[in-house]
């Protein structure tokens, strides 16, 4: 399913932003509900840079229910978005375990985590200059 982009592409990108700021934030926290809300932040920021780099590159972005369907969308740009769909399934990964579990995220899965979402802002950012 999506929807045509009817929204600025930019305020998703400021979203996915402030989601990551706030993550890396968090994330030097060092405690197991830390490791949790950062990951969770950052699969928040992931889904944003990925609204924002499809509704400018594609005009439309995912709107299913399943967030992975979004990196169908991300592979439809070229350049660059094959590695950020890869990037975005690994992170969507996490999305269970940091929002809805009872198990906590690893610090290394937090901060793989992290790593994703900046690349993945990074590939937003760059699509919303083109």
């Amino acid at each position: 399913m999506s929807r045509k982009a009817t929204a600025d592409p930019r305020k998703r990108l400021r979203d996915a932003e402030k989601y990551l700021e706030v993550a890396e934030l968090v994330s030097t926290e060092d405690s197991l509900e830390s490791h949790n809300v950062a990951a969770g932040l950052a699969v928040l920021a992931g889904i944003a840079a990925a609204d924002a780099a499809c509704c400018r590159a594609l005009g439309e972005s995912s709107r299913g229910d399943d967030h992975r369907d979004a990196a169908t969308f991300l592979r439809r740009i070229t350049p660059g978005g094959e590695a950020a769909a890869n990037d975005f399934e690994r992170l969507v990964g996490l999305k269970d375990k940091a929002h809805h579990s009872f198990l906590n995220v690893s610090g290394q899965d937090r901060t793989s985590a992290i790593r994703r979402t900046s690349q993945l802002v990074a590939f937003a950012r760059e699509v919303l200059q083109r």
